[in-house]
């Protein structure tokens, strides 16, 4: 681990340093952090630096995870992590480093503004100014998949209320707090009408405790659609961790660039932030980088910190660099801009420019603004839970759905009795079409006797009858009423 490093500014005279660890990453890292710094100190921040090192040197030292155990000893103790890109090997032996930090900490949101600066940068929608929050943990993301026969993987999409509650507040909270008017939520609850359906119903729950902001809900497809068509019908958008992964780097493009997108991962203790983009390796070294992205990201840092002036006059003297036509290669174009710069000069550029405010585009001010403090969510009571009943997954593949219902026809149920035979979710027996593909994948629903609660011995029961019946159980769901309410899906074709 690298030594502790101080960095001091002018003005920050009897201002207590703030620690934060840092790590200069990958690629294109160490240029765009050392320019990062250079005008953070310029502007006054006030920062003790802990340096670690993540990324592709600690991958190949045989630590899966990319950041050593020690690290964490950092992280932990200053609460807050300034990060450059990194550069992950291929293989399926490497972990992701942000995945691993942000599920190690709990930081739950991930906030991505994505501005368009028309006319100095390219954008085919000058108005946009949308700001993405995204569930950070769970969905998808939650990385539990298994392989379960020679044709069908699955991966579990785990959705919980708190995740929910913590995330949709976030969002409500962080527009209240930012002056904006409009809270949207995209899900996919007319398919997935229990995981992303607790996403929605929990949104409209919350949304009642903000009445001065306006809230909507869209289908992600089609709100996918609009975002990339009319941005400026957005304002902040609150959704589930894959959509979000998605949908920020759509939005941040059609702004202007990935290239200029900074981001905030948020917990209740720690906090991580970090450019959207990634260690380029071809760019290494050349001078060539746009540090933007990961300047925006460290304004972001320092309003979380709790020096929202720093902030300003860095966010503003970026403003007014890119409003003066300096820019970097990537965003470079004939007739707009007024000079191509490097890394380096780009930082020497928003230096000479602190103090000053952009003329045209909007100036900032994050006066009176700093981290979030949201309340923890409430429990619910435990609901009155009831087992009716057991779906049973079998790896089969010797005939139709009519040849699999007659052998489980000739098992001993132990008081449960064979209801629905599905494929990939279609329902196949009884009543299934001969036209439906079929894998060996088959998930077979047992039911309690007129609808009465079973008990798990009798479930142990009916799989010992499968398993003397020959066949191949791999998994089993309990099905379940709460308060009455099933819990669980009816699946297709029913």
């Amino acid at each position: 681990m690298a030594s502790a490093i101080t960095t001091t500014a002018k003005g920050t005279a009897g201002l207590e340093r703030t620690p934060i660890t840092v790590a200069y990453g990958d690629g294109i890292g160490p240029e765009i952090m050392a320019a990062t710094f250079r005008v953070l100190e310029a502007a006054g921040a006030s920062l003790a630096i802990e340096e670690i090192e993540i990324g592709e040197g600690v991958y190949r030292s045989g630590v899966s995870a990319g950041i050593e155990l020690a690290s964490w000893d950092s992280l932990r103790r200053t609460k807050v992590f300034l990060k450059a890109p990194i550069t992950t090997p291929q293989g399926s032996g490497f972990k992701s480093l942000n995945v691993t930090v942000r599920k190690a900490l709990g930081l739950y949101a991930n906030v991505r503004p994505c501005v368009a600066y028309a006319p100095y940068l390219d954008t085919k929608h000058p108005a946009m100014d949308v700001v993405i929050v995204r569930e950070n943990e769970e969905d998808l993301y939650a990385g539990i998949e298994h392989r379960q026969t020679d044709e069908v993987v699955q991966c579990l999409k785990l959705i919980s209320r708190p995740g929910c509650e913590k995330i949709i507040r976030y969002a409500f909270e962080y527009a209240r707090a930012n002056g904006r008017k409009k809270v949207t939520c995209f899900t996919k609850d007319n398919i997935m009408k229990m995981t992303d359906g607790l996403f929605h119903a929990v949104f409209d729950e919350i949304a009642a405790d903000y009445p001065d902001l306006v809230n909507e809900h869209w289908i992600v497809d089609i709100g996918a659609a609009k975002l990339a068509d009319t941005p400026e019908a957005f304002d902040v958008i609150v959704m589930p961790n894959l959509y979000g992964d998605m949908l920020s780097d759509v939005a941040a493009q059609i702004a202007g660039s990935v290239g200029l997108a900074g981001s905030a991962n948020v917990g209740e203790e720690c906090a991580m932030f970090e450019a959207i983009h990634g260690s380029a390796p071809p760019l290494a070294g050349q001078d060539l980088a746009n540090p933007s992205g990961l300047l925006l990201a460290a304004v972001m840092m320092l309003v979380h910190i709790g020096q929202p002036d720093v902030a300003t006059r860095v966010h503003n003297a970026w403003l007014r660099t890119i409003e003066d036509g300096v820019h970097t290669f990537d965003v470079f174009e004939e007739g707009v801009s007024t000079k191509q710069v490097g890394t380096s000069a780009f930082a020497d550029a928003v230096i000479a420019r602190i103090g000053e405010s952009p003329e045209r585009l909007t100036p900032v001010s994050y006066a009176g603004t700093g981290a979030l403090v949201l309340p923890k969510p409430a429990f619910r009571p435990r609901a009155t839970k009831a087992m009716i009943g057991v779906d049973v997954f079998l790896d089969w593949k010797a005939g139709t759905p009519d040849d699999l219902a007659a052998v489980l026809g000739g098992v001993d149920g132990n008081g449960l009795t064979l209801s629905m035979i599905t494929n990939r979710g279609i329902k196949v027996w009884p009543d299934g079409f001969g036209e439906t593909f079929c894998t060996d994948h088959w998930r077979c629903r047992f039911a309690g006797e007129g609808g009465q609660s079973v008990s798990h011995s009798q479930i142990v029961g009916l799989l010992s009858g499968v398993q003397a019946a020959g066949l191949d159980f791999i998994k089993m769901e309990s099905l379940c009423t709460f308060d009455g309410v099933p819990g669980f899906s009816l699946g297709q074709g029913q």
